[in-house]
C-alpha cells in the first residue's frame, strides 16, 4: 500500500460530527474511544425546539487523524497527476506501479476523465469560533445544538443558522453556519452574523474571539460534486466519489463505513480486474447511487426555496418520527428507507411548501443566490 500526498503530515483542523452510532468504536476496523471527544443527546430549534433522534457525537481531529494514520503505509510527499498502463504518474516524474487507484482529491475530483460541470458549486460555509463553556452556556443553555435557525443575526436573505457543539475539555464551538447556497455564502458576511447573533445572545465583544486564528474556524465546501468517469484501474472515494450528503455535508462515518467494504472486497478477489470492479461496487453500489441522486433532488428543493420558507421546512422536518429523521440524514444505501422518509417529509409538509418540494424536484438547482443577502 503506497499513499501519495503532497502534505502528509498537515494537522487536521476541522471539527467533524456524526451520529454516534455510526462512528465505529467495534469491530475489526473500530476507531478507539478517545476519538470521541464528546457526545450526547442535542436540539434543533426552528419555530420550535425538538430533541435529536438519536445521540450526537464530535470527533477529537487529532486523535481521529493520529487513529487513521498507519505507519507500514510507503508516503510519497508529492500529488498524482495521470494513471495508466498500471501505473500512477507523480508531478515529479516519478512513475508508481499502481494496478488499482483510489483516487480521494476531493472535490476537485483530480483524476476524472470527465464529468458534468457545475455551474457555480453549492456550497456549505461556515464561521465558527471557540469560546470556554461557561461562555457558551450564555447562548446554548448547556446544550449541544444541531441547528437553531432563529435569525438572531437581525440581517435579511439567505437564512444560516448556529450549530453550537463541545470540543472536548472546556472548549465549545460556536459556528453560523450556511447549509447550502449556490455560490456558498461569503465567509465576511458569515463572520457578521456570528458576531450579532452572540452579541444578541448576552456575549460581549471581548467573549467573541473572532480575531484570534487559533480560535476560528472557517468552513467551505461543495455538497453537490457531480458524478464523473474515473480512467481503467481508478477508483474514487470519499468527496471524489460524491460521498458528501448533498442535503447535510456530512460524509464521514459514510465513507469510514464504505473503506471497510472496500477492504473486505479486494481481500477476498485475487483477479485483477475482479478487484477493480469489486472496489468500484463497493464504493458506489447501485443502491447507493439511486440515493444519492434522491438526495440531490433534495438539495435542489433546498436552493430554489424562498428565504423566508427554510426555516419552516425544517420545523416541520425535525417534527417527524425518528425513523423517518434518520432515513433521510443516514441509510445511504437503502433506497427504500430514503423513499419513505421523503414520503413522510412530503405528507407532513403545508401545500405552500409542498409546491417548492414539487418545483425542485422537477426543475434542478436553484439559481444564483447573490444580491440576496444583504452583502
Amino acid at each position: 500500500m503506497t499513499l501519495v500526498d503532497p502534505h502528509p503530515d498537515r494537522r487536521w483542523r476541522h471539527t467533524y460530527g456524526a451520529w454516534a452510532d455510526e462512528v465505529p468504536l467495534s469491530g475489526p476496523d473500530a476507531l478507539p474511544g478517545p476519538v470521541v471527544a464528546a457526545s450526547g443527546p442535542g436540539f434543533a430549534i426552528a419555530r420550535r425546539t425538538h430533541p435529536l433522534a438519536g445521540d450526537y457525537a464530535v470527533l477529537d481531529t487529532g486523535a481521529l487523524q493520529h487513529a487513521l494514520c498507519d505507519p507500514d503505509v510507503t508516503v510519497h510527499r508529492d500529488r498524482v497527476v495521470g494513471v495508466g498502463d498500471g501505473a500512477a504518474v507523480l508531478d515529479g516524474g516519478t512513475r508508481l506501479a499502481a494496478p488499482l487507484v483510489l483516487d480521494a482529491t476531493g472535490a476537485a475530483q483530480t483524476l476524472s476523465l470527465s464529468r458534468r460541470r457545475v455551474a457555480g458549486a453549492a456550497e456549505q460555509t461556515a464561521v465558527g469560533v471557540i469560546v470556554p463553556s461557561a461562555v457558551a452556556a450564555r447562548v446554548t443553555g448547556g446544550r449541544l445544538v444541531f441547528m437553531d435557525w432563529r435569525p438572531l443575526h437581525g440581517r435579511p436573505g439567505w437564512p444560516t443558522f448556529l450549530y453550537a457543539i463541545p470540543l472536548g475539555g472546556d472548549d465549545w464551538l460556536l459556528e453560523e453556519t450556511s447549509l447550502a447556497r449556490r455560490p456558498g455564502l461569503p465567509l465576511p458576511e458569515l463572520t457578521g452574523r456570528l458576531r450579532r447573533r452572540l452579541l444578541a445572545c448576552g456575549l460581549t465583544e471581548d467573549e467573541i474571539p473572532l480575531d484570534d486564528r487559533s480560535r476560528v474556524e472557517h468552513v467551505r465546501f461543495a455538497v453537490d460534486t457531480p458524478a464523473h468517469r474515473s480512467p481503467a484501474g481508478v477508483v474514487p472515494l470519499g468527496a471524489a466519489a460524491s460521498l458528501v450528503h448533498p442535503a447535510t455535508g456530512y460524509s464521514l462515518t459514510h465513507s469510514l463505513a464504505v473503506a471497510t467494504r472496500l477492504a473486505d472486497a479486494l481481500i477476498t478477489r485475487p483477479d485483477h480486474a475482479e478487484r477493480v470492479d469489486a472496489a468500484g461496487r463497493a464504493v458506489r453500489p447501485a443502491a447507493g447511487r439511486v440515493v444519492h441522486a434522491m438526495r440531490r433532488r433534495g438539495l435542489d428543493v433546498l436552493l430554489r426555496m424562498p428565504p423566508s420558507d427554510v426555516p419552516e421546512f425544517f420545523e416541520r422536518f425535525f417534527s417527524l418520527p425518528a425513523v423517518a429523521q434518520r432515513g433521510y440524514l443516514g441509510a445511504h444505501d437503502d433506497v427504500r428507507a430514503s423513499m419513505r422518509a421523503m414520503l413522510s417529509v412530503f405528507v407532513h409538509l403545508s401545500p405552500r411548501l409542498r409546491g417548492h418540494l414539487i418545483a425542485g424536484s422537477l426543475l434542478g438547482g436553484g439559481s444564483d443566490q447573490t444580491g440576496r443577502d444583504g452583502e
